[in-house]
């Protein structure tokens, strides 16, 4: 199939937060067309606008800003674990990492499965591929069929917070070099989806120190993704990561104090010519969910801030600010980034990667 063909979509965890936000993405999109919703065993059956209904008290359950696509309210939920597959060209995921072990594999057995959960991002043959910076490892989805008896394969997209972080390393890392990387992130409220407490009274007039397993995660995505395919497996990146991660009271965009130590000694228009020229060559590609810019470096002293700058190119641009060098780390800069969790970070990040994997005839 061509780029001009719609391929036919199945979404995954259509009800819950990531996979409304999937709809919201997928509405009226010219390479996609939305033919089968699938949840758990609680929504099956039901039509989706019954799904996301509350049955106490007839409240729709729909925390998107933009209203529910119509064209979906109809659709009948299948079962997730029993989601037909005749019609179906890539199959989306918005599932915790748990029904995401059960279900991805018997997907990716027949079709490509891009998701937005872990479960399988740490495998050895499966690729985490970000728009831009890896498509490389895409040499990983034969060794990962080969492996596992797959038609399809599954590819997870990163952690919320590593997406922004690995959109400002690319560039530099290519041109410059990367010895080592610190940061320290501030994370906006609806990356932790609807967890009690964080939504409530522990977050208002708070900075909570620490999110379980987050700080690991970014650093072995870090590593991974800007990491070289050798010999059917991944190189990780030699260049240490260290982070702290925090939970701020922001609604949507994670805001991230990165410090680096660069190989090579670069000025700082450098570093902007960097940022600048980095993705001209995918920017180029013309895919229907891309920004005009992957990266965009503003001058304003101060900026970025969430309530400003997360929607920019609908949440899809990592915004940076305060470049300055840094006289710990060698050769160091260090700047402050802002990217939007849910959007770039999630389900609209997703569908630019199913869009990047078409077009580079990854997906056929």
């Amino acid at each position: 199939m061509s780029a001009a063909k719609r391929r036919r979509v199945a979404v995954v965890g259509a009800t819950g937060v990531a996979g409304q936000q999937f709809l919201v993405s997928l509405k009226n999109h010219p390479w996609f067309e939305v033919k089968r919703l699938a949840a758990s065993e609680r929504s099956a059956g039901k039509k989706f606008s019954d799904a996301i209904k509350d049955a106490s008290s007839g409240a729709t359950r729909w925390f998107c800003d933009e209203p529910c696509p119509k064209e979906f309210l109809s659709i009948t939920v299948e079962h997730a674990e029993k989601l037909i597959l005749d019609d179906i060209d890539i199959v989306f995921t918005a599932i915790e990492s748990d029904a995401a072990k059960i279900v991805e594999p018997i997907y990716a057995a027949r079709v490509p499965v891009v998701s937005t959960a872990s479960a399988f991002r740490y495998e050895k043959d499966v690729p985490v591929f970000l728009p831009g910076v890896n498509i490389d490892h895409a040499a990983l989805v034969a060794v990962q069929r080969k492996n596992r008896g797959w038609k399809g394969f599954v590819t997870p997209g990163p952690n919320c917070t590593t997406v922004g972080l690995v959109f400002s390393l690319k560039p530099l890392y290519e041109r410059f070099g990367i010895g080592s990387v610190i940061m320290t992130s501030m994370q906006a409220v609806s990356g932790a989806g609807r967890s009690p407490g964080v939504l409530s009274f522990d977050i208002l007039d708070n900075i909570v120190p620490y999110i379980p397993k987050e700080e690991e995660k970014v650093q072995t995505e870090t590593q991974k993704i800007l990491g070289k395919i050798d010999n059917g497996t991944i190189l990780s990146a030699p260049f240490n990561v260290s982070c702290t991660c925090t939970r701020v009271n922001v609604i949507d965009g994670h805001t991230e104090s990165v410090f680096v130590g660069l190989q090579n000694k670069a000025s700082l228009q450098d570093v902007k010519n960097a940022w600048r020229d980095g993705y001209a060559e995918f920017l180029s590609l013309g895919l229907p969910s891309a920004p005009p810019e992957l990266v965009h470096y503003t001058e304003e002293p101060f900026r970025p801030q969430p309530r400003l700058d997360r929607n920019m190119n609908d949440g899809m641009t990592t915004v940076i600010g305060r470049l300055r060098e840094d006289n710990v780390l060698p050769n160091g800069i260090k700047y402050v980034l802002l990217s939007h969790n849910t959007k770039m970070g999630a389900a609209k990040g997703a569908v630019l990667t199913g869009e990047y994997l078409i077009k580079t005839g990854i997906i056929e």
